[in-house]
């Protein structure tokens, strides 16, 4: 049994809380930034406050990539702006929130997408990631052709109606 080729590294994911717009909501999350390196803090050390606007080091993520996702990994490279996806979570915790996850598979993003109480963003690829990434993909990435399955013939002479002596009784 042969291993799959598995990268993995991890990523800096920055958020910002800023003051809700509605009664609902007293504060807003959203993921501002992912960086290639990941800085000596603890998660959730705030970064800087600034007019009621928090931001904060939300930690670090762990991107993996699987050989069998080349082609996903390949159209988000092929798009007119790459992606990195992070997730935060509401969570039991001083900050409130957790972060969870951080992909360049943009369907591995959608499966995250599906909680509407989780905060997902996409943002621009770092150039360094998109250079691991690329060269990732052209080491295992392998075309698949596309292969037409051939209809069985029917016979027309069954699909017709039955003679009125053959109906069942």
């Amino acid at each position: 049994m042969t291993m799959e080729p598995v990268l993995s590294f991890p990523v800096a994911v920055v958020a910002e809380r800023r003051p809700g717009v509605t009664a609902w909501a007293e504060h807003v999350w959203q993921v501002v930034g992912v960086q290639e390196e990941v800085p000596p803090l603890a998660p959730w050390t705030r970064l800087r406050e600034d007019a009621g606007r928090e931001l904060f080091f939300a930690g670090a993520a762990t991107v993996t990539l699987h050989r069998t996702d080349t082609p996903n990994y390949k159209d988000n490279l092929e798009a007119p702006q790459p992606r990195i996806w992070a997730l935060l979570r509401p969570a039991d915790t001083p900050a409130g929130m957790e972060l969870v996850a951080a992909t360049v598979d943009p369907g591995e993003a959608e499966i995250l997408a599906e909680n509407p109480h989780d905060t997902l963003e996409a943002l621009p690829l770092p150039p360094g990631l998109a250079a691991l990434l690329t060269a990732f993909v052209a080491a295992h990435h392998v075309e698949r052709q596309f292969h037409k399955r051939k209809r069985d013939r029917a016979d027309t002479e069954a699909l017709g109606r039955r003679p009125r002596g053959d109906a069942p009784g």
